[in-house]
């Protein structure tokens, strides 16, 4: 079983459900919370504990054609049985997979996809976001 968190912040200036939609572009969640950070800053968390509940983000990457350069970015950022992925906010809001290296490159902040579970449950799910051809 792995641990998937999808989440990303909610900035004054957002609309709380669009990115609540741009997250829900990526993961069939099991559970979805708003964390009051203050100062008008929130963040949406959603959580999924199956390989399939990322079946739209692998959606996104098999329509898009992406499939080998996403393979490549998931290794790049795999560590051992943790995976991070950083997702554009407004490419995810209009369902297009769009990768950043960094928090820096989503002007409204990424949407954040952690993944934890063992090596094994790591190649096995980027294996299924991923294929390779």
């Amino acid at each position: 079983m792995v641990n998937i968190v999808v989440e990303a912040e909610v900035r004054p200036t957002e609309d709380l459900e669009k990115v609540k939609k741009a997250i829900l572009s990526v993961i069939k969640p099991e559970s979805v919370e708003v964390e009051e950070l203050g100062s008008g800053y929130r963040v949406i968390r959603a959580r999924g504990s199956s390989i399939e509940s990322l079946e739209p983000l692998r959606s996104m990457a098999r329509a898009q054609q992406v499939e080998p350069a996403f393979r490549s970015y998931l290794y790049k950022y795999k560590r051992g049985g943790a995976l991070t992925i950083l997702l554009h906010k407004q490419a995810a809001f209009v369902g297009k997979l769009s990768l950043v290296d960094s928090d820096k490159e989503s002007p409204l902040g990424p949407v954040r996809v952690e993944i934890e579970g063992t090596e094994e449950e790591i190649e096995k799910l980027i294996d299924y976001l991923a294929p390779e051809e």
